[in-house]
């Protein structure tokens, strides 16, 4: 407890000091140092209240107890008594969320993501099931106020997706989605089934911090790009100039493709955002590999041919499997609503950090 208090006290102390930092003129005329504070103070903000609150608990609590030490009538007494027991509850309320906000942030929480969206097992059944994620997670993304664009589609015949690839726009995207990386499982009966019976299909999600320049920097001459004109569902022609395109990273063999835009130029930018995306994961999926044998989280080891959940249409049901929780409301969750599955996935991964951190 007194590590934690100690802790409070030096954020406490540096948010005022932020505080005057980006009141001082000099700071104010100097874009960097204005950038740089401002996100060093947003990042600890909810914390430094939580504290502000808390130490005002504690001493309400403290003047409490020490209330009971007088001599009060009984029904004064009581009443002491009962704002005593409040505030236990609201000071353990407040600590528990203090441990919460205290846990190492990971640096890509508040980043744009891209995701890419696979037809796995299934043929044509798992394109249409990859058509309905992305539906899913387009809805969401629109909850929030956030924007979507997609960079890069393969259709197949039937309005399904094999392949699509899209950017969602919108501050902390990646920290409510980035437990949906995983093989995604639905159970229906398709149009086409004349006997009625269920069959089991797959699509795989990743989902992609977006890497900004400085963070993967690449050369140009470390790249090849290839120009073709794009094509839609079935493979027909859509666009007859050779606006579309291939970019390959020479040294990792890592391609990524864009066909979305009519601008050749446009399109190497986006294809280039996937490719930064791509080969951080590959640095970040290497390193973690070295760690896997020993350090394995409940939501899973990240491993995209696991199993993270299944959709199950006969029964209306909505399983994730990595921290067993069941909802009958599929048809809900596929329509966008898919925070309660988001929100307890985040809880199980910071009861995993903070059990580790107990040890």
């Amino acid at each position: 407890m007194n590590q934690m208090l100690e802790r409070l006290q030096a954020v406490m102390e540096r948010y005022e000091q932020l505080s005057e930092l980006l009141c001082d003129p000099a700071v104010a005329s100097d874009p960097k140092r204005l950038r740089d504070y401002s996100k060093e103070q947003s990042g600890i903000q909810e914390l430094y209240h939580a504290s502000t609150e808390y130490r005002t608990v504690v001493e309400q609590w403290t003047d409490a107890r020490q209330m009971l030490d007088d001599k009060l009538d009984d029904d004064m007494r009581e009443l002491v008594k009962l704002e005593l027991d409040e505030l236990s509850e609201r000071k353990e309320s407040l600590e528990e969320s203090i441990r919460v906000l205290m846990l190492p942030k990971d640096p890509n929480d508040d980043k744009n993501v891209i995701i890419e969206i696979r037809g796995a097992a299934g043929g044509d059944e798992a394109a249409l099931f990859a058509g309905d994620l992305y539906r899913m997670y387009n809805k969401y993304a629109d909850t929030h106020g956030w924007r979507t664009t997609v960079i890069d589609a393969s259709h197949n015949d039937i309005g399904g997706f094999k392949e699509v690839i899209f950017m969602i726009d919108g501050k902390g995207a990646y920290s409510k989605l980035k437990f949906e990386s995983g093989a995604h499982r639905v159970q229906r009966i398709p149009t086409t089934e004349s006997g009625g019976r269920i069959h089991t299909s797959t699509a795989t999600v990743a989902v992609l911090p977006e890497v900004e320049d400085v963070e993967v920097e690449i050369s140009e001459k470390d790249i090849r790009v290839d120009v073709f004109c794009s094509s839609g569902a079935g493979g027909q022609s859509v666009n007859t100039t050779q606006s579309a395109v291939r970019v390959t990273h020479i040294p990792t063999g890592i391609v990524a493709t864009c066909q979305e835009g009519k601008s050749q130029n446009s399109n190497k930018e986006k294809a280039l955002q996937v490719l930064r995306a791509r080969i951080q994961d590959k640095l970040q999926q290497e390193e973690q590999a070295k760690y896997d044998d020993e350090r394995k989280l409940k939501v899973g080891t990240g491993d995209r041919s696991e199993r993270i959940r299944t959709y199950n249409f006969p029964q209306n049901r909505v399983t994730d499997h990595r921290i067993g929780l069941t909802l009958h409301k599929l048809e809900v969750v596929l329509n966008g609503d898919i925070e309660e599955i988001v929100s307890a996935l985040t809880l199980s991964a910071q009861a995993e950090q903070l059990s580790g951190n107990a040890e």
